[in-house]
């Protein structure tokens, strides 16, 4: 559930940042008021966090994962 919180938010960044750097627009500055209001802010902070969470994806054993699979779908 965590990888998946995680990953909206790193996706939801990532749009943010396209639309930064190919129009000059930012998304969640513009919804929450700016990039120094607060709730910007813990936007921005959210997606930072998740994607440090992320990175422990590149480092877990997909074994784990294919096991858990497989027992759930028996």
């Amino acid at each position: 559930m965590m990888d998946k919180i995680a990953l909206i938010l790193l996706i939801i960044g990532g749009l943010n940042w396209g639309s930064v750097g190919i129009f000059q627009f930012d998304i969640v500055a513009w919804i929450c008021g700016g990039q120094t209001g607060i709730v910007s802010r813990i936007i921005y902070t959210l997606v930072a966090l998740s994607a440090i969470w992320c990175i422990s994806l590149l480092f877990r054993d997909n074994a784990e994962k294919s096991d858990s699979n497989h027992a759930q779908q028996q």
